[in-house]
């Protein structure tokens, strides 16, 4: 996978590709969703968000890819500010959205070669990217079927491969092994220590607890909109003399990931989508 981290190289490997500063995002009738959140992510590291459904981790990602406009704050990504350089940021990162959304009557196959175009992409770069995804993330066998044969954990690889199509120095996922079985998340878990390993710069949302010991060099524990504790899994454990990060946000928080409540506070969708 060598060529996906081509345009790292020569970059300083303890830099900061991520920088975020009083990053907040408040929605009509005064709904705080994000709370001036400051934090950091290293070149090549492997980040987490870390907290309950609610709690800000979706809406802070969104806000890094633009996605959702910020209220207030500041957003550095790979030394370029947010809001004046977005056509540069866009070709540096990649991002699969928390739910999947494909084309049910295209392939694999098709669909990457269109966001291969969709970045003007050469025929040729483009017929070596797909061939090197789709080896990836184990789907060459069912490359030419319609997505809508896939299943969840298929579709999960699949999107995963559509974000690096385009070669970027991070990628953003949000929940990406949400609604898996076990073993499918075993496989994704694999792919992504893989990319990781080759010097990817891996931003993670999720709130399973195994998933963000398993994978991630350092987190942040995140609750009601704010930033609660940042470490790596070993350091937070050790800081909080716990057995495990189950214990670690219980003392954080307050609450455990079986206690979480309906948020009535939260801001309606429609408001949300157009915000």
């Amino acid at each position: 996978v060598g060529s996906l981290i081509s345009e790292n190289m020569g970059q300083k490997p303890d830099s900061d590709i991520i920088v975020v500063n009083n990053l907040a995002k408040t929605y009509p009738g005064d709904v705080k969703a994000v709370r001036g959140v400051t934090f950091s992510v290293r070149r090549g590291e492997f980040f987490g968000f870390l907290g309950p459904n609610g709690a800000g981790k979706t809406t802070t990602i969104n806000m890094l890819v633009n996605l959702v406009g910020k209220t207030a704050g500041d957003i550095r990504i790979d030394g370029l500010k947010l809001e004046d350089n977005l056509d540069e940021i866009y070709k540096r990162v990649g991002f699969a959205m928390q739910e999947v959304g494909l084309d049910e009557v295209a392939t694999a196959r098709e669909m990457l070669q269109l966001h291969g175009k969709l970045y003007h992409m050469s025929n040729l770069k483009i017929a070596e990217r797909v061939k090197m995804l789709l080896k990836l993330v184990e789907l060459e066998k069912v490359a030419d079927r319609f997505t809508s044969t896939y299943s969840g954990g298929m579709r999960r690889r699949f999107d995963l491969a559509l974000s690096l199509m385009h070669e970027p120095k991070i990628v953003f996922l949000d929940e990406p092994t949400q609604g898996l079985d076990p073993h499918a998340r075993q496989l994704i878990w694999g792919h992504l220590r893989k990319l990781n390993g080759e010097g990817m710069t891996i931003f993670l949302t999720t709130h399973f607890m195994e998933e963000a010991e398993a994978l991630c060099n350092r987190l942040a524990i995140m609750d009601k909109g704010k930033i609660v504790e940042t470490g790596s899994p070993k350091e937070l454990i050790a800081k909080y003399s716990a057995k495990n990060l189950e214990e670690v946000f219980l003392q954080t928080t307050g609450h455990n990931l079986g206690e979480e409540e309906v948020n009535l506070n939260a801001a309606d969708p429609f408001v949300r989508a157009r915000s």
